[in-house]
């Protein structure tokens, strides 16, 4: 086989897998091509794919390669298909995801507090919508539960890995540039109250 008729595979694996693909998955399925050929056409095809303005674009997500329309097209296909947009976590699924995703493995004890409040509606939520999974149990008294995210988890944000994740550092620079706009932003509105 050549190499375009192993990147013509490796985009139809793509079209039919319907959730991210992994190289080693790919490099299962054909026979006789090594990883490091598999990845430099996979990479081609993904400059291929969001060189042209088409409106399917190749991303990497959850370790994998996954074929998905380009957002700015979202509202013609909600309209085509009458898609309802994906249930959102709530607020408390959120602080219990965010937790887990950084802490990692974790058990519920340590999430509940960090949280102050028992999280055990909000866990079996987030288990049942599989974006975090029991990866075990703890050798301490009671055997308590063991929690990580999923692959799932990558793919509902968008994230490659978990690399991805903003830093905590980032978090507090976000936080400190935000301060001065809504002090700056009280102090305008101060000024026109008393105008």
């Amino acid at each position: 086989m050549d190499d375009k008729e192993i990147k013509a595979i490796i985009e139809a694996l793509i079209f039919v897998s319907g959730e991210p693909i992994t190289l080693n998955r790919i490099k299962d399925v054909i026979d006789g091509a090594d990883k490091k050929t598999i990845e430099t056409l996979a990479s081609e095809l993904k400059d291929e794919f969001n060189k042209e303005h088409n409106g399917l674009q190749l991303v990497e997500v959850a370790n994998g390669y996954q074929l998905t329309t380009r957002p700015e097209y979202a509202p013609w296909i909600k309209k085509l298909n009458k898609i309802k947009l994906a249930s959102k976590l709530s607020k408390p699924a959120l602080e219990t995801l965010a937790i887990i995703a950084y802490k990692q493995p974790i058990i519920r004890p340590e999430i509940e507090k960090i949280r102050g409040v028992d999280s055990g509606g909000v866990i079996k939520t987030l288990l049942e919508r599989k974006i975090i999974k029991i990866i075990g149990r703890m050798d301490i008294v009671g055997k308590p539960i063991l929690y990580s995210t999923t692959p799932e988890f990558l793919q509902y944000f968008g994230l490659k890995d978990l690399s991805d994740l903003p830093t905590l550092k980032e978090f507090h620079e976000l936080k400190e540039e935000e301060i001065p706009v809504t002090a700056s932003a009280e102090a305008s509105n101060n000024q026109r109250e008393t105008a």
